[in-house]
């Protein structure tokens, strides 16, 4: 069952609870890519190639998944509170890392650690569906994953800006100031909770593991993640290579603005939240994968046409926040008293499935150019989209709202 509340927990969350986690998770995530747009000028300014340089996006993706596996599962331990503005305090500190290391060797080793710190978010997404009302779930989960999805465009827009007007390390001494703020405002906001039964460290991490053996549901789910942000990190990692190339030659600050064009994903996170809400998740989990895959041929128009690529960016972040808000709703069904254990493993699944993606975009941009990397990002699309129809095929029950489980 649901776990209890502490006296005095909000029965139902404010807009402006809601509307704080939204802003402070997009914060701490939007760390995961300010390198992004700037990999062609850490490239340049450490003296390295292209494929050595896009292992800092995924040593931030890596990072990352470990932060899933180690520590949101204290969610289920731990009062949330102190434990996410222990987080932001953390990533405060590798941030001032990043921003002095030297070399690209250290510059990676401190993304690695700004990943692992950077799981504040996931933290509040289960916490945030706990104090939401039966019924609305879906809907105050895609607010926050409103935030989550702007804090990855806006990062990438941000970051191009200031690295042109201060250079590109600048962005992380900026975002360590606001981690430190944030954990401020968020230790004077965030609600207590009631005392949970205490569970050792290791049944935690070691229960997030096993739910992906015991429940069907997330395995799929986890599928479905990993592979549509494997396509995500594909486009993501290697754009900024192809528009500081010819024929287009952008400055960091224009390359920046490219994260604008998928702001019509916010838009989408909210139906799909709905949808989810309105048991619709089949559907519009195919219709999604659908949409991402068709974003690569798009995509691949825009080696030479602006336009295409402009649309293509537009359209995959439509059908990524689709699929994923759908995810994100139905997991937090699965098990209501281990909400933190069974949101880590899905991240988990699916921040891997980002680090090879990016990964292999970095080694297929060597090789293959533009054209390689839209083969690779559709392939990861068909792999989707396979995940989508086996759902029409053999359907699994999925958990309603009201579902109680037992304690594991």
């Amino acid at each position: 069952m649901d776990p209890p509340r502490a006296p005095g927990l909000p029965t139902r969350l404010s807009n402006r609870l809601v509307l704080l986690m939204a802003v402070a998770t997009g914060a701490i995530v939007a760390n995961l890519y300010y390198s992004q747009p700037l990999l062609h000028e850490v490239s340049r300014s450490f003296g390295v190639g292209t494929a050595a340089t896009s292992l800092v996006v995924t040593c931030t993706q890596i990072g990352y998944a470990l932060g899933l596996l180690l520590v949101v599962p204290l969610g289920d331990l731990r009062p949330r509170r102190s434990l996410v503005v222990g987080v932001f305090v953390l990533c405060a500190a590798f941030l001032v890392l990043a921003a002095a290391a030297p070399t690209l060797w250290l510059f990676e080793l401190a993304s690695v650690a700004i990943g692992c710190a950077s799981v504040a978010g996931q933290v509040m997404l289960p916490f945030a569906a706990d104090l939401a009302e039966p019924g609305r779930q879906g809907r105050i989960v895609a607010r926050i994953m409103t935030g989550l999805l702007l804090g990855i465009l806006l990062a990438r827009t941000v970051a191009g800006l200031v690295a042109q007007l201060a250079g590109w390390r600048t962005i992380y001494w900026v975002s360590c100031v606001l981690m430190v703020l944030f954990a401020l405002v968020l230790r004077r906001s965030l609600p207590g909770e009631a005392e949970r039964p205490h569970l050792p460290y290791r049944h935690l991490v070691v229960s997030s593991v096993r739910f992906l053996a015991s429940e069907p549901v997330l395995r799929r789910r986890a599928w479905a993640g990993g592979t549509e942000f494997a396509a995500f990190s594909v486009l993501w990692t290697s754009l900024a290579f192809l528009l500081s190339g010819p024929p287009y030659h952008y400055s960091r600050a224009i390359i920046g603005l490219f994260g604008l064009a998928g702001v019509a994903g916010v838009t989408m996170a909210n139906v799909a939240g709905r949808l989810a809400d309105n048991e619709k998740t089949r559907v519009t989990t195919t219709v999604s994968a659908l949409v991402l895959t068709g974003s690569f041929a798009i995509l691949a128009l825009g080696k030479t046409e602006l336009v295409a690529l402009v649309v293509g960016i537009l359209v995959l972040d439509v059908g990524t926040q689709g699929v994923q808000i759908t995810n994100q709703a139905i997991i937090y069904r699965i098990r209501p008293e281990a909400r933190s254990r069974i949101n880590s493993a899905y991240m988990v699944c699916y921040f891997a499935g980002g680090a090879l993606g990016s990964l292999a975009a970095g080694l297929v941009m060597s090789a293959a150019g533009w054209d390689g990397i839209c083969w690779l990002g559709g392939g990861f699309g068909v792999l989707l989209v396979a995940g989508a129809l086996l759902e029409h095929v053999r359907p699994i029950a999925l958990p309603g709202p009201e579902r109680l489980a037992p304690a594991s």
